[in-house]
């Protein structure tokens, strides 16, 4: 399947965005397209093999519109500048018209002077307008341009017709009202590019963390090369403070890495030989030489920027009741604007004049770009907070389902626990004493990389054991280890294998059981076929469990443990976070068996894991939540990554997904509650009751500050990292 992704120009309103997706999506090689009038941009999937890429862009541009197919042709000037540049010269010729009106300095050729001035305004800052207007009328559709576009020509062309007396003498004119409408919306559009650079101001940082230049190594000599042309396979030299040019792995030297633009972490990471680096991040005080692994678009930055953009680009359910409305708005507005000059004129019996500017008012006040920039605002910022807090959505959609969720599913290892085991108990069995056994047992599996291994090498390193070195060291099928010392054979490991090695199983199980009561991960150990000793290790479980584990309870969520160890274990890691129930000695298959006998009870599921073994069960849950490291944050498993491997980012998560969907019902509501109370006061409903009139003008301001008072609510959210912080 084939994806397309790229900008569009020249999209005003949601109307905009309803009539592109409607006519790309008509063409027979699509099978899905996206359109988001906040960050400018379309996401379309064409169906396998049947191409159409040129399709859609002619499409588009049939449309009145402009896909900017190649990104880098996309190098426009700020648009809030741009902006600004029009809406001073709209607000000169605002001023300079008001205090003509007000001073009358050129005496009787004062009305011409405006008129002039007017005219001027018109088919300057207004063309804008015009242009949008035309485009939009001959792709076969109506957009805010239209509806801004009616509006002044109707102010101006019955303010020229009065001027030339073709409506008779002393007919009043309202040039101003015109020139007015035109400079309170481009007040309100700059405000809202203004706001809606904020709001994406994150991805765009990120951007800038990329390294410019590297230092390349060959033939004994170093060369500055651009950071983009860096290949796989190229060493690099990379100095105090410099940025990592690549992901890569450390050849020599060793530093600690600033990583904050990945994880939101502060404190700089550790690494040395052999360790992984992330491009973009930067070198502390040591030189490091590396060989860089994964270069421009495989780079977890380009991966993370990506993942960033589809969830921003991407459309939550909520929003599809705006996008039915918008495809009929401006035809709707038009239809009640005529109604409102038709029922004043012809059925209150009212002045022309009077009717005319109330329908313009109507006109004006209408906006579909509230409804066009409600659910991709929030969605930008509520992306953005996550990214700088290391909590990743792919989707839009997962704000709104994990506001739903009825069952959260847990791993063990990596989840609630660290993964990292500590030695609790040492249960010898004969006269040997312990010191003697963890020395025995370590040096066999000092070169092991299990787990349990570790934590008993770590053990003997804390008290200052001095290690032997085992001959003829042997895996034995993943139960354990054997090998020589002395002249005896030894063996750590599983019960299975001492049942394998036939060293007294029956007293072995019955010494386990001491450990299962307690919960912990046993290593038994042997001498020939006598068992000398038991090794009592417990997984550490992450900071902040139970905590995380008892506020997700309490929003009403039932908390539910998988996990592939044995059910002592399991128990004793369950009664210690608090969850409700636990499931033990379950395979990857049979997670995804237990999360769909959930859904079968009608229950929406969110499962946390850690996106390896995990996969099968975080695809089927409704929201996959994948704990990952930096270098795994872009994998394909989860609908929402947590950067940290922090246990409290899966409640983070959740209660910014649900602040996010709470900001879009916000938005969405005040946009439907501005159009349906705006219009019909536009249209004169107070004037018998209260004799409150809206000016044409003033209402051309409201329709202007409602789209920004939509993205200012959605920048509200910002506050939330904060709380994230806290929490953290």
């Amino acid at each position: 399947m084939e994806e397309l992704r790229f900008k569009i120009k020249g999209m005003r309103c949601a109307s905009c965005v309803a009539n592109i997706e409607k006519k790309v999506a008509s063409l027979g090689s699509v099978e899905q397209v996206a359109v988001n009038l906040a960050t400018e941009s379309a996401r379309v999937r064409l169906r396998q093999g049947q191409g159409g890429a040129e399709a859609v862009f002619r499409t588009i541009e049939r449309a009145g519109f402009e896909p900017v197919r190649n990104p880098q042709e996309d190098a426009r000037d700020d648009r809030a500048v741009f902006e600004l540049r029009w809406l001073m010269l709209s607000g000169l010729f605002t001023a300079v018209l008001m205090l003509l009106m007000w001073t009358h300095a050129a005496g009787g050729a004062t009305p011409w002077l405006i008129a002039a001035l007017a005219s001027l305004a018109q088919f300057s800052a207004g063309l804008t307008f015009y242009r949008g207007a035309w485009n939009s009328l001959r792709a076969g559709s109506a957009n805010m341009d239209v509806l801004v576009a009616l509006g002044i020509s109707a102010a101006w062309g019955y303010s020229v017709l009065a001027l030339s007396g073709v409506l008779g003498p002393g007919e009043e004119m309202f040039f101003e009202t015109a020139v007015m409408l035109i400079f309170f919306i481009r007040f309100g559009k700059w405000l809202e590019v203004r706001a809606r650079g904020k709001a994406s101001s994150a991805l765009r940082k990120l951007l800038r963390h990329q390294a410019q230049q590297a230092r390349l190594l060959a033939d004994g000599k170093e060369k500055l090369i651009a950071a983009h042309a860096v290949e796989v396979g190229d060493v690099l030299l990379v100095k105090a403070g410099e940025k990592i040019p690549a992901d890569g792995r450390i050849l020599e030297g060793e530093s600690s890495l600033d990583e904050s633009m990945i994880s939101g972490e502060s404190v700089p990471v550790a690494k040395g030989p052999g360790d992984e680096v992330i491009g973009a991040s930067v070198n502390g005080s040591g030189v490091l030489r590396m060989e860089a692994t994964r270069v421009g678009r495989d780079t977890v930055l380009s991966r993370i920027l990506r993942l960033v953009e589809e969830a921003q680009a991407d459309k939550a359910p909520i929003q599809r009741l705006a996008d039915r409305v918008s495809g009929i708005f401006v035809p709707l507005v038009v239809f009640l604007s005529v109604l409102t000059f038709l029922i004043w004129y012809f059925l209150a019996g009212t002045e022309f004049l009077f009717a005319f500017k109330l329908a313009i008012a109507v006109m004006v006040i209408a906006c579909p770009c509230t409804l066009g920039l409600a659910t991709p605002t929030a969605i930008m910022v509520g992306t953005s907070v996550g990214l700088g807090s290391g909590i990743l959505f792919k989707k839009a959609s997962v704000l709104e389902t994990l506001s739903r969720i009825d069952v959260m599913v847990l791993d063990k290892t990596g989840t609630l626990t660290e993964g990292v085991f500590e030695l609790v108990r040492i249960l010898p069995v004969g006269t040997m004493d312990e010191a003697e056994l963890l020395r025995l047992a370590a040096s066999l599996e000092k070169d092991s990389s299990h787990p349990l291994a570790l934590a008993l090498v770590s053990a003997a390193q804390k008290q200052g054991l001095r290690l032997e070195d085992f001959s003829k060291v042997q895996e034995a099928g993943g139960h354990g280890l054997t090998g020589s010392l002395g002249g005896a054979d030894y063996g750590a490991g599983s019960l299975r294998l001492m049942e394998r090695l036939g060293a007294e199983a029956d007293a072995a199980k019955l010494l386990l059981e001491r450990f299962d009561r307690e919960g912990l991960s046993v290593v038994f150990l042997s001498r020939g076929a006598e068992l000398i000793a038991l090794f009592g290790l417990r997984d550490r479980m992450k900071p902040g469990v139970p905590e995380v584990i008892a506020r997700l309870r309490s929003s009403g969520m039932r908390t539910f443990l998988l996990t592939g160890d044995r059910e002592a274990v399991a128990r004793q890691v369950a009664r210690a976070a608090g969850v409700d129930d636990f499931r033990a000695q379950v395979l990857p298959e049979e997670k995804l068996e237990v999360i769909r006998g959930f859904q079968h009870q009608g229950l929406r599921v969110a499962m946390v894991g850690d996106g390896i073994n995990d996969a099968p069960a975080l695809a089927q849950a409704d929201v996959g939540i994948a704990i990952g490291s930096g270098t795994d944050v872009a994998k394909e498993t989860g609908d929402l990554v947590l950067v940290r491997e922090r246990f409290s980012d899966v409640l983070g998560g959740i209660l910014l997904g649900r602040a996010t969907l709470s900001k879009i019902r916000q938005n969405l509501f005040w946009a439907f509650a501005y159009n349906f109370v705006g219009i019909p006061v536009a249209a004169g409903v107070l004037y018998p009751a209260f004799g409150i009139l809206l000016k044409p003008e003033l209402a051309g301001l409201a329709m202007a500050l409602s789209s920004v008072s939509v993205v200012s609510n959605s920048l509200l959210l910002g506050r939330f990292k904060r709380r994230l912080e806290e929490m953290s």
